[in-house]
């Protein structure tokens, strides 16, 4: 794992987080939908921009070198991490169901929970160096 890299993914996170927070609360507040419903759309929205970002600013690489195998990889760590995400949310919220109306808290607890699994699952199986070397070197890229 590089944790030089750590600074710029959790500016990319923190960024990513305030995206998930507005379209959180604007989809509670000024569409009514259910916490779960409006988490959901929330999520996938935030999740989209902090991959491109981590990708491009924080490990440096270009769409175009995208491999297969990278891109599994990458699907994998983010359900994974979705997972530990939206758990932990969820976990939150059940136990201490006043934060309903409150859902940043909840939504701050599963970030800080999932941040530490994606960045050391994006480093070491997603980004990592290692595996552009096995594909210049002549490892199969599927």
């Amino acid at each position: 794992m590089n944790s030089g890299k750590l600074p710029g993914f959790v500016v990319v996170g923190a960024i990513g987080f305030l995206i998930d927070a507005g379209i959180l609360t604007l989809l509670m507040t000024r569409f009514r939908l259910d916490h779960y419903s409006a988490r959901a759309i929330s999520f996938t929205v935030a999740v989209t921009f902090t991959w491109y970002m981590n990708r491009r600013w924080v490990f440096e690489k270009s769409t175009a070198s995208m491999s297969g195998r990278e891109y599994s990889s990458y699907l994998v760590v983010q359900v994974i991490g979705a997972l530990i995400n939206l758990s932990v949310f969820v976990a939150v919220i059940e136990f201490v169901p006043r934060l309903t109306s409150m859902p940043v808290i909840p939504l701050a607890v599963g970030a800080i929970a999932a941040l530490l699994f994606n960045f050391s699952a994006s480093s070491r199986f997603v980004f990592s160096d290692s595996q552009d070397s096995k594909t210049e070197s002549g490892g199969s890229e599927q």
